[in-house]
């Protein structure tokens, strides 16, 4: 659960009323982005490479670019195509629509993607050669398609589309959707929860797979009778797979029956549709996800928790004998997640991006060797693993490479050795001459004596004989490890670009550190991460290079809950940030997953323990200056903590602001909103922590 500068920043009229929300007066965001280093306006101009993918043979790369206009305040998401070997990157696509998801067919003559084009009024399949040529719709499914998979022979693909099960005929899908858009009568109702995800409320379609001629024609249902459906809350790709011979299908389905606890298990049925699906996995309690089959046909490989209710529990990875139907653990004591599984071509070992000590790391687990997992890459993080199926290719691969110092760049990797080779220089020219402060990695002594990870970033003209500030940033999850990659809404660079050390700490309850860590905040989380927090202050202050008086510090989501902590505690800081900030944990009730029975205790059945574990219980204590944030569309942590949290402040007489964005989510995702908000939280902390060295 993480966050988010223009050239002439047009920030509207926006709900002045009185003295409860402050207007913001159009101003140029260049005037606060004369700094060295990273600025927020220059971040915004940097290509985003996002998802990959690679032709059978390994000879080439397919690479989704984002590329910002903020005077328009939009994106423009296009696909390259990148020679594995070294050579130059050519646009695939330029459509003025997003193009996503790529996939090569088969026989990697041509590639399939994501778009929503011209008269499309929702995302369909398109088709495109890659020698060029214009791209080809394939569907018109009035629900939209999603989540695509070539079938292996390479005639038909597979798609995911949300739909209303007592209709049967397309056009009358359509037909309920526009008199829904046009209905003069705007209420909703639900029996059973869940309600919403993220941004978004729910309705009464079940997604379900479909198969598609690459010819085109009629889409054939797979999943729509078999009693079983994806997530109606987010599904992807991975969400299912594909038998190397096209006959079977693998998905993760939700199993339960009363909305209010979650079980997905992993579902197989025929891809015709037409036989009876069967629940693999309907004897474990916790989720089963990530489903892939191996190249040789052999194996189901899944991932599989054991603790209901808890996202972060540790995820084993699985092998199922599909013929034999006897089931093999290939993580062992291994203590850390795994996650999407990508298989060698020989079927001899498979491939996973893991959560690990703060760096996303490749693993490889051979199954010969179970449980003896190896990390093929050291630092920094690698994300976007694809891998060639031809056996001939010798797993060739592509990912993506990052750090808090390098955006994603597009290399070929070695499966043995690990060896990185760059590939891609989008951000090269605009980089040239752009000092970056030095990052280090550091250990101190945490709560109860632990020792915390935490990063170090430096101002790019660093002196150690002077004394700095500090920027202490709060990560959110609170099971979301900080990992040695670019954080694009709050980027630590840019921070240490106006003159602080930015830290960023993976308290207890981090992911990546163990099992044991990360379950070690449940169900109090609050004492472990704010004695983390303040030893991190204290190792801080004992640095030569570390201004004391000048400490500020700030987060979003659970990093807004610790904010938001730390107002009712003993701490250092002059002034605090809390960006979404869970603050009645009564009232977070309200969010999208409340629905969910808790995996402890319900608030009425300990209401005093429970309100221990919410920081507006503590208001009495609060008499810091604190900047608040929050989004209307925010149904993770509903609007309501943030104007709760303000108004608590005001009524105590404490400097506060209070940032309200009507058209933002959980997160500040459009340009120039984003701009504001860097522009806005620079203006507070150097009101209270004034910056440079000294």
């Amino acid at each position: 659960m993480k966050h988010t500068l223009p050239l002439g920043l047009r920030f509207g009229t926006a709900l002045c009323a009185l003295s409860a929300l402050l207007c913001a007066a159009p101003t140029s965001a260049q005037a606060a982005d004369e700094q060295a280093g990273l600025t927020a306006s220059k971040m915004w101009t940097l290509a985003r490479l996002g998802e990959t993918a690679i032709s059978p043979d390994g000879t080439l790369a397919a690479v989704t670019v984002t590329r910002f206009d903020v005077e328009e305040n939009r994106g423009a998401t296009d696909i390259w195509l990148v020679p594995t070997k070294g050579g130059k990157a050519r646009p695939l696509t330029s459509d003025k629509a997003a193009d996503n998801s790529p996939i090569f067919s088969p026989d990697g003559r041509s590639i399939a993607f994501l778009s929503k084009r011209a008269d499309d009024k929702e995302t369909q399949i398109y088709l495109i050669a890659v020698d060029g040529g214009e791209a080809r719709r394939l569907t018109q499914v009035p629900t939209g398609a999603n989540a695509i998979k070539w079938f292996p022979d390479g005639q038909r693909l597979a798609f995911v589309t949300p739909l209303w099960t007592d209709l049967v005929e397309w056009k009358d899908q359509a037909a309920r959707m526009k008199e829904r858009a046009e209905t003069k009568m705007t209420a909703r109702v639900w029996d059973r929860a869940p309600i919403a995800h993220w941004d978004r409320y729910l309705d009464d379609r079940e997604p379900h797979l479909f198969s598609v001629a690459v010819t085109g024609g009629d889409p054939q249902a797979i999943t729509r009778l078999s009693g079983f459906h994806l997530s109606r809350t987010a599904y992807s790709a991975s969400s299912y797979d594909i038998s190397p011979d096209g006959t079977e299908i693998a998905l993760v389905a939700d199993t339960d029956k009363l909305g209010t606890a979650p079980n997905y298990d992993l579902i197989t049925i025929a891809s015709c549709g037409c036989k009876p699906a069967r629940n693999l996995t309907e004897d474990n309690p916790g989720n089963d996800r990530s489903p892939a089959y191996s190249p040789d046909g052999q194996w189901l490989g899944y991932t599989a928790q054991s603790i209901p209710g808890f996202y972060a529990d540790r995820a084993r990875l699985l092998l199922i004998d599909r013929a034999g139907g006897t089931t093999r653990d290939l993580s062992g004591s291994f203590d850390r997640s795994v996650g999407g599984l990508l298989w060698r071509a020989d079927s001899k070992a498979i491939f996973s991006a893991i959560d690990d000590a703060a760096t996303n790391r490749i693993y490889r687990f051979d199954l010969a060797a179970p449980g003896k997992p190896r990390a093929i890459t050291t630092t920094p993080s690698f994300s976007g693993l694809a891998i060639a199926r031809d056996a001939g290719a010798r797993s060739a691969a592509v990912a993506l490479r990052q750090s808090f110092s390098e955006p994603p760049t597009l290399v070929r990797l070695g499966l043995t050795d690990g060896v990185a080779t760059r590939l891609t220089d989008f951000n090269d020219a605009a980089l040239e001459g752009v000092p970056l402060g030095k990052v280090e990695s550091v250990t101190y002594a945490g709560s109860g004596g632990a020792p915390i990870q935490m990063w170090v970033v430096h101002p790019p003209d660093f002196d150690p004989a002077k004394r700095y500030p500090v920027f202490m940033l709060l990560h959110g999850g609170p099971h979301n490890g900080i990992q040695d990659a670019v954080q694009w809404r709050w980027n630590a660079q840019v921070f240490a670009s106006w003159g602080y050390i930015v830290t960023w700490h993976n308290f207890h309850g981090s992911s990546g550190f163990g099992q044991a860590f990360t379950d070690s905040i449940n169900p109090d989380r609050i004492t472990q991460p704010y004695e983390d927090t303040i030893a991190a202050a204290q190792w801080l202050a004992a640095r030569p290079y570390v201004d004391a008086s000048r400490m500020v510090a700030g987060g979003g989501s659970y990093g807004g809950f610790l904010a938001a902590t730390l107002l009712g505690r003993p701490h250092p800081f002059k002034a605090l940030i809390a960006h979404a900030a869970v603050y009645n944990s009564f009232t977070q009730m309200a969010a999208d997953y409340a629905g969910e029975t808790d995996r402890f205790f319900e608030f009425w059945e300990r209401p005093e323990e429970f309100a221990r574990y919410s920081p507006h219980t503590s208001a009495g204590n609060f008499v810091t200056p604190t900047l608040v944030i929050h989004g209307q569309n925010d149904l993770r942590v509903p609007v309501n903590h943030g104007i709760e949290l303000f108004h608590t402040l005001q009524r105590r007489g404490i400097p506060s602001k209070f940032v309200y964005y009507p058209d933002e989510n959980h997160w500040i995702l459009k340009p120039q909103n984003s701009l504001f908000w860097y522009r806005t939280v620079r203006e507070w902390v150097e009101q209270y922590a004034p910056p440079g060295g000294r």
